[in-house]
């Protein structure tokens, strides 16, 4: 009778076991499905947005003279390896805006740094291409 019991407790024992397992299974199972779905949702996202979110960057440049604008930009990529240099042009100027970066603060930590040489340098918001140690 003992024994009996003994070995009913231990089947009940591993059968609560046993439902466990499958339950958190089950729960993992979801949870991998649900990180799928999201993974899924921001490469969706960033195939419409060409992987650019909100942010800001300094300008260091705007004028008309398309080759003082190269010339800008050159020195400050060769200046500051490491930080992008991005030339547009906004009708009728060349602008070159530098960075990429998702807070004020962070672009203002460069504002500092290139006041001195680039004084009329200032901070814009624009489209930005996050640096993947920012993200």
């Amino acid at each position: 009778m003992v024994k009996n019991i003994l070995t009913l407790i231990l089947v009940l024992i591993c059968g609560i076991r046993l439902l466990a397992q499958e339950s958190s299974t089950g729960n993992s199972i979801q949870t991998l499905l649900k990180v799928r779905a999201l993974q899924e949702k921001k490469v969706a996202f960033h195939k419409l947005t060409n992987g650019e979110s909100d942010g800001y960057r300094v300008k260091i440049y705007f004028g008309t003279d398309k080759a003082k604008a190269k010339n800008v930009q050159a020195k400050f990529v060769n200046d500051y390896k490491g930080i992008p240099a991005y030339e547009e042009y906004q009708q009728p100027n060349f602008v070159i805006n530098v960075g990429d970066f998702k807070t004020k603060i962070e672009a203002h930590e460069l504002l500092k740094k290139i006041k001195e040489e680039y004084p009329y340098a200032f901070i814009v918001k624009s489209k930005v291409r996050p640096i993947l140690l920012n993200q």
